[in-house]
């Protein structure tokens, strides 16, 4: 019982930040950067000579927090987490942001989702970088094409999200250890 307990509430938590994640990415585009335009958006450096909109943050966050919503707690919670978060971005950010970034993360995240189901019984390190990288290229074409017209951030969106994934590789490591070490597989 107590697997379970801990299964549940490890997802009740990832489900909660994940819902918020696109929210406060659409928020972020607006008001945290560096580098703020008058019209839009606010911009981070990623890498040297490289930026991309300040949301890009919190989605490499989003599509790691997808695939441990779906391992914690099924996968009809992680389709109800991308529906629910989708929803709640409306209330952040100006309409045609809210459509683009709503319509970037179903495409992607549900991508993420087609990529990470297969392989996270055999292979839960590799499903969970995998489908983030699929994922984070999705969002990002789509999300700039619909957002902005454009794909000029495409590199700075790509690479920010895909430091976001790496810098959460040692966590879903030591998740992975634990949960062997608990025999607490997904669910």
């Amino acid at each position: 019982m107590m697997n379970e307990t801990r299964r549940w509430l490890e997802g009740s938590l990832f489900f909660a930040l994940f819902c918020l994640t696109i929210p406060v990415a659409n928020w972020m585009i607006y008001n945290v950067g560096t580098v703020c335009g008058r019209d839009g958006p606010c911009l981070v450096p990623v890498a040297p000579g490289l930026m991309a909109p300040s949301g890009v943050l919190m989605v490499g966050i989003a599509l790691v927090l997808r695939d441990l919503v779906q391992r914690r707690l099924g996968l009809g919670a992680a389709v109800a987490a991308i529906l629910i978060g989708a929803a709640i971005s409306g209330l952040v950010a100006p309409l045609s942001l809210v459509m683009a970034s709503a319509t970037a993360y179903l495409v992607s995240e549900f991508a993420d989702l087609a990529v990470y189901t297969p392989l996270q019984e055999r292979r839960f390190i590799t499903a969970v970088i995998v489908s983030s990288i699929v994922g984070l290229v999705i969002d990002s074409i789509v999300f700039l094409w619909l957002a902005f017209g454009s794909l000029d951030f495409l590199a700075g969106q790509v690479v920010g999200k895909a430091w976001m994934v790496l810098l959460s590789v040692p966590f879903i490591m030591y998740l992975r250890r634990r949960d062997a070490a608990m025999d607490l597989g997904p669910a």
